[in-house]
């Protein structure tokens, strides 16, 4: 029996990142079939079923790759940082600057007094400057509010840029960001009293986030704070995510994944002894090599322990205004590289399916049956080329949830 769909692409070359002993699980004579938001088939041109199809497209022999995954970013606030890219080009180190009220709490009062409207002009070109490059999924974390209005209305906008553009957003609560000037007399203590009894639940109220996230570091929250907002989180249903081990050695990793957490991310500081925790509890590890470059580490992530321990590897943008002013996933994807000494395969996988998982989501990131109808298809003779040029690509057609975005 004839079967409908509402897209048939053939001339296509798949790097389907199925897991498969073929590198990219590519596919060199390859065809995609879309109904509604789904892909219906995605293999050999020669297998494909019997399929009337009411639109077609002639790929031109492109790679088609899945639709790209950003899975931690800031991308809404108010302000700019970049007197202080001055300043740590001065020598000025990211905890000085923070300890002398710096850092996130310049953004914190420029979002504060930014309006609603003003954080959504500003929060989608950044947004923009991501689809351009392929970005079909992102999560966005609030952060820089610190009260309750603030980081409300922060997550407000982000859902509102994922209803008004052709994206996924999924939003995290990172309230637990840092400790607002107003605290720093009651302390921490005080200040995670508090959003654990008044701001988490009145985002989980209002469905503003899909998961809950911490900056356990030194400058940030202790493990032990740390722990008393991934169980109030637990007691209204919110998956955890974890800002770990950047910094330091706390062991928020091992804390994070022991809550199942969906993620830990940046790991500089990560014991490789720990990999074994992350691989058990199966969670990703995000690395955001931007950070790692724009604040000039030294220290590496433990990337062959995560290798051998089998532990999935994202790679994000890490988009913010203070350690990261990137919009290029792609870019992210060669610092993997150059930097972490990631494969080009691993970068993409981290960009596309363990994004997905990062995120908790397992419906996208890979060209199968079943899968989400977000893809991409390139101009390149290779997938490896997305991580070795920089602005060298953009996708030449781009498929969201089943729409054309464009087609060049």
């Amino acid at each position: 029996m004839t079967q409908q769909c509402d897209w048939l692409l053939g001339n296509l070359r798949l790097a389907t990142l199925t897991d498969s002993e073929i590198p990219y699980g590519a596919i060199e004579d390859g065809a995609v079939a879309l109904a509604g938001d789904r892909v219906i088939y995605a293999g050999p041109a020669t297998d494909m079923p019997d399929l009337a199809a009411r639109r077609r497209l002639d790929g031109r022999g492109r790679w088609a790759t899945p639709g790209l995954v950003d899975c931690h970013t800031h991308l809404v606030y108010g302000g700019s940082r970049a007197p202080e890219f001055e300043q740590r080009l001065r020598g000025a180190s990211y905890e000085e600057i923070a300890r002398a009220g710096g850092g996130i709490l310049s953004t914190v009062a420029a979002t504060r007094l930014a309006g609603e409207d003003e954080l959504y002009t500003s929060g989608r070109q950044r947004l923009l400057r991501l689809l351009e490059e392929g970005v079909t999924t992102v999560e966005i974390k609030s952060g820089y509010g610190l009260d309750l209005e603030s980081e409300l209305k922060m997550l407000r906008v982000a859902r509102r840029l994922g209803e008004d553009l052709p994206v996924t957003v999924r939003t995290t609560f990172l309230g637990a960001h840092a400790l607002p000037a107003e605290y720093r007399e009651p302390g921490a203590d005080a200040y995670i009293d508090m959003l654990c009894r008044d701001m988490l639940p009145e985002v989980a109220r209002q469905g503003l986030a899909d998961a809950v996230d911490v900056f356990c570091e030194g400058v940030g929250f202790s493990p032990a704070q740390t722990e008393r907002v991934f169980e109030a989180a637990a007691a209204h249903g919110l998956p955890v995510k974890g800002h770990v081990e950047q910094l330091s050695d706390l062991k928020g990793a091992v804390l994070a994944a022991r809550h199942r957490a969906l993620s830990v991310d940046h790991l500089e500081y990560l014991a490789a002894a720990d990999t074994n925790v992350l691989a058990e509890a199966g969670t990703v590890a995000v690395l955001l090599p931007g950070a790692f470059y724009y604040l000039h580490e030294t220290r590496l992530p433990p990337v062959a322990a995560l290798r051998e321990r089998g532990v999935p590897m994202a790679v994000a943008t890490d988009l913010n205004p203070g350690t990261s002013p990137m919009a290029s996933l792609l870019t992210a994807m060669n610092q993997a590289c150059v930097l972490f000494h990631l494969t080009p395969e691993e970068a993409l996988r981290g960009a596309s399916v363990n994004g997905a998982r990062a995120l908790g989501l397992d419906d996208r990131g890979q060209l199968v049956a079943g899968q989400r109808a977000d893809l991409a298809l390139w101009d390149i003779d290779s997938p490896a080329e997305l991580s070795y040029g920089l602005n060298y690509h953009r996708p030449g057609a781009l498929f969201q949830g089943g729409v054309l975005q464009h087609d060049h």
